[in-house]
């Protein structure tokens, strides 16, 4: 077996620099760290095969036992080019490590197939074959998935309550049984309607934020069990990056932290045009909803689109979105690796925290609009806020603001998880039946190796040139991997818990659709990472990095993002204004009645077309019921006077109850994420006690040979 493999294209040209530069590399790995090397050619390629000294790997084991994390990295003096140097220069074509037949079948059998999606991960197995990294990733996931089940649990009987009692509900009574006409949502061919009209809507819609910090406090605890039980808890990513460089070379200089104000700058201009541009992509996005809805109004020959066009506009902006949230993270990646840190660690923590923002940003603008601002920029009857005095800015749906963000929340979830997973695994096994089909030759066997595989056989057994060429071949055709395979599929579930968490107010079943996604997404990973990638290079990790901060941020932005759904968007607050001030129970004698009877007509204005400024608004024909009658005022949504527009004393009421309960809400959820955060251990207990115990062997062991070393003195 080899440790690793480099291919490099066969040139014809024997005295190229760039075969050069291969022989010269090869030959460095030869005499200076004593590595074997072997080459095997065929047809245009060659296939460096390369396999460590066992001294290399006891001189690593043993400064891991001594290192103090001194400094971050190293440089070295005098060496010949690195190897990503040359693979950006094309001098070998790519690098790989291989998989090893008997672990695989064995993680194929127990954990890599469609058929295990309801069975436990063997995490240790995958420790053992693709490191710590890869298997806390998998850990991680697995712990997310399982505590989804009460969030999506929850999600379900709110979502079914509210299908099983919407029928008694006064106010969906009052909705289905209004006359009220309510004034045209657009210009020109929207007519006024009929509240009744949205009584299906309201049905449907009549139907969690510290649940964040329990699930990152459980995990901690969760991850601490395994990270002990695979010594790797004190481990510090820094200090094996100078272990590396030392067992390189053992005569390497530290390499100096240095900091570049102009590179920052120059970093945080890019970055900031760039969230700048995708604010800007925004307003696009409402633009293109408001032109959207005229013209599927105005030019459609389809009476469904006609009546529906806000709502398919509604449709077509999330579609649209989910473009934008496609490109934008593929431009972004260039401008997020301009900089230029001292580790690689100290790279892929800047590199995480940059891509989440931007993504954040990406991802997130449309939604953040259409929660908080729609519907309550748009002006009233006689006051309208138009783009370029022409397009009046969208309204809320019908049945309500949230409607909108239910709609779109669904649809991008829905099909960036559906589009992700299908192409996800599509690709990389339509591209390896490719590359397969290239290499048929190799496809037989000679009997002499086929036993030595069958018999089980120890490490270090030869295969002839045929089936060693074949291997090579089996491995070079399955989908290339780097250091940023593992992060783009915590990115994705990073930014599913985000819409799992933060705007789950208004989409309850957002954690089921995440859940039934993750049950699919563990196998998948697996099977990508065992069947059709190369193999991951081995990590070393005691957790999952910068991720835990980024989640933690998070658990923040969904406080604030839920108290924001339920006190602003939602119409949680006016409804208990409505009733200990405004409705049938407010003087605290009623009895026998309903207290929200009459809530529907109470948020409703009236704008009377006798007004010069609602004639200037709405034409004659629009001021026509579907059914030919005439109408001499319209109401919509709003406290406002019925004479002049201004605003009513139970606006100013329902805004000060807001602004109280975002403020009473925020800081009781955050008092219990402290309380969460501090209630459940970082580490438990039996783990504490073990690496206590393992501290004071180590130190007695240590004072043991000390005295050896003194007595021979």
């Amino acid at each position: 077996t080899f440790d690793y493999v480099l291919v490099a294209k066969i040139s014809d040209d024997e005295n190229s620099h760039l075969v050069r530069k291969q022989k010269a590399f090869i030959e460095t790995l030869k005499k200076k760290l004593n590595i074997h090397v072997s080459e095997d050619d065929d047809d245009n390629k060659v296939f460096y095969c390369i396999r460590a000294p066992e001294k290399i790997f006891e001189t690593y084991r043993y400064l891991l036992k001594v290192s103090d994390a001194c400094n971050w990295s190293c440089e070295q003096q005098g060496v010949s080019e690195y190897l990503p140097d040359l693979m950006k220069k094309n001098v070998f074509e790519t690098h790989f490590c291989l998989h090893e037949k008997r672990e695989q079948k064995e993680l194929k059998q127990s954990w890599a197939r469609w058929s295990a999606c309801f069975r436990g991960q063997p995490i240790t197995n995958v420790r053992n074959y693709l490191g710590e990294n890869v298997a806390l990733y998998f850990l991680w996931l697995g712990w997310y998935t399982f505590l989804l089940i009460p969030a999506s649990v929850i999600g379900l009987v709110v979502f079914l309550y509210g299908l099983a009692f919407y029928s008694t509900s006064p106010l969906i009574k009052e909705v289905c049984q209004s006359n009220v006409i309510m004034c045209p949502l657009c210009d020109n061919t929207c007519r006024v309607w009929e509240l009744s009209d949205t009584c299906m809507y309201a049905k449907v819609l009549y139907f969690y934020s510290f649940y964040s910090t329990v699930f990152l406090e459980f995990w901690k605890c969760h991850r601490s069990s395994y990270v002990s039980a695979w010594k790797v808890f004190d481990w510090c990513e820094e200090e094996e990056e100078l272990i590396l460089e030392i067992v390189n070379n053992a005569h390497c200089e530290p390499k100096m932290h240095r900091h570049s104000y102009l590179r920052s700058t120059i970093v945080l201009v890019l970055v900031t045009l760039m969230l700048l541009v995708i604010i800007g992509l925004t307003h696009v996005l409402v633009v293109s909803r408001v032109i959207a809805t005229v013209l599927l109004a105005e030019n459609s020959t389809w009476q469904v689109i006609t009546e529906n066009s806000q709502t398919v506009a509604v449709m077509l902006g999330a579609v649209l979105h989910y473009i934008t949230i496609t490109v934008m993270t593929r431009t972004g990646v260039f401008f997020l690796l301009t900089e230029n840190k001292h580790s690689h660690a100290a790279v892929e923590r800047s590199f995480t925290v940059k891509m989440f923002i931007f993504q954040f940003f990406t991802m997130f603008s449309s939604l953040i609009y259409t929660a908080f601002f729609l519907g309550r920029i748009n002006g009233h009857p006689g006051g309208y806020v138009r783009i370029s005095g022409k397009w009046r800015l969208e309204e809320c749906h019908p049945s309500g603001c949230l409607t909108d963000l239910f709609i779109q929340l669904s649809i991008i979830m829905v099909l960036k998880q559906t589009f992700n997973n299908i192409f996800e695994y599509s690709g990389p096994w339509f591209s390896r039946w490719l590359k397969r089909k290239k290499a048929q030759k190799f496809r037989r066997r000679c009997v002499k190796c086929f036993k030595k595989e069958a018999m089980n056989t120890k490490e270090g057994s030869e295969l002839c040139e045929n089936c060693k060429l074949k291997d090579l071949h089996r491995n070079y055709s399955l989908i290339k991997t780097d250091r940023f395979s593992l992060f783009n599929e915590f990115l994705e579930m990073v930014i599913q818990f985000s819409f799992t968490t933060i705007f789950v107010a208004a989409f309850p079943l957002a954690p089921l659709l995440a859940l039934l996604n993750n049950i699919i997404e563990i196998r998948l990973d697996a099977i990508k990472m065992v069947s059709l990638e190369r193999r991951l290079v081995p990590m070393k990790a005691n957790d999952i990095g910068v991720w835990t901060d980024v989640l933690e941020a998070i658990g923040v932005l969904a406080v604030i993002a839920n108290g924001l759904v339920i006190g602003i968007s939602s119409d949680f607050i006016p409804r208990l204004v409505y009733q200990y001030f405004y409705g049938p129970c407010a003087s605290g004698s009623a009895t026998g009645i309903d207290c929200m009877v009459g809530y529907i007509n109470n948020t409703l204005s009236i704008a009377n077309v006798s007004d010069e400024r609602v004639r200037e608004d709405f034409t004659s024909s629009q001021m026509v019921t579907y059914s030919g009658i005439n109408v001499t005022h319209c109401s919509y949504r709003d406290y406002r006077s019925n004479e002049d527009f201004s605003l009513t004393n139970q606006y100013w009421v329902i805004l000060a109850a807001r602004l109280v309960f975002i403020i009473l809400f925020e800081h009781v959820v955050v008092i219990f994420k402290c309380v969460a955060s501090w209630f459940v251990p970082t580490s438990p207990l039996d783990v504490t006690n073990e690496r206590l115990y393992d501290k004071l062997r180590r130190l007695k062991e240590e004072l043991r040979s000390f005295k050896e070393h003194n007595r021979t003195l």
